[in-house]
């Protein structure tokens, strides 16, 4: 975490050519990340509230997790805010996106980008004005569920990836816990939608399975809530010790 605040502390800080930049100067995130949690409110899903398919190694890794912030003194719930319109705003807005960065490319050369970049600037080419508009209006209802749910909660711990890591040639998992995955997207729902959501997230090494594969908690905070999600990731590595520690068979 103090290297991940070292960087921001460097980076981040107001702009004029940023909208959605913080307000604050990047200094503050040079304070130091130590914090008391005591009845800090921490609410906890191995699946986004049945949302995703998720290895059960990994639930429970995520499960342990939380046991680590009671033991910290937080109040602990297992809970998650509504995250259904999430996947149609992230795949339509990013289909748009990959439209408009890649679409003249992809007519020059067709087969000079991966097939992945032109099946998603295909999609995007798919698209109506209606289609773009209804994911915007979602967005902002995502937008304002989330937001209600953090006045409940300060963070929410969820799994970083729904798989243990897998084979380098595997390009991606195609069956999640007996589901299949339709696309490359599928696997790694339980990133994307909380990316949707705009809300600061940061994945933090939560231990291993009983086959020695780390496992990667993520740590979800209220809108512009980065410094606070450092120190709650920070009070969590201190507590357990796991990014000092190397999976089982490497040296």
């Amino acid at each position: 975490m103090a290297d991940t605040a070292l960087l921001l502390s460097a980076i981040a800080g107001p702009d004029a050519r940023s909208p959605i930049a913080l307000e604050e100067p990047g200094a503050r995130f040079a304070r130091p990340l130590d914090r008391d949690l005591t009845g800090l409110r921490v609410a906890w899903s191995p699946d986004l509230g049945g949302l995703v398919p998720v290895e059960p190694e990994v639930a429970a890794v995520v499960e342990s997790a939380a046991e680590v912030f009671t033991g910290l003194g937080c109040v602990v719930e297992r809970a998650c805010p509504d995250l259904t319109e999430a996947d149609e705003v992230f795949r339509t807005l990013r289909a748009s996106i990959f439209e408009v960065a890649f679409g003249a490319l992809m007519d020059r050369h067709p087969d000079g980008l991966k097939r992945a970049i032109r099946e998603n600037a295909e999609e995007g080419r798919k698209l109506t004005g209606p289609d773009i508009g209804r994911a915007e209006v979602l967005h902002t209802l995502l937008y304002h569920r989330v937001r209600e749910f953090f006045g409940r909660y300060d963070v929410l711990l969820l799994p970083v990836s729904q798989v243990v890591p897998f084979d380098v040639g595997i390009e991606y998992p195609t069956e999640i816990a007996g589901v299949a995955m339709d696309d490359y997207l599928d696997w790694m729902r339980s990133a994307y939608l909380v990316s949707s959501t705009g809300s600061p997230a940061l994945s933090v090494p939560a231990g291993f399975t009983p086959g020695g594969l780390p496992v990667g908690v993520q740590i979800v905070g209220p809108h512009r809530a980065d410094f606070a999600v450092l120190q709650v990731g920070h009070a969590f590595e201190q507590a357990t010790g796991h990014w000092r520690r190397r999976p089982a068979g490497i040296e």
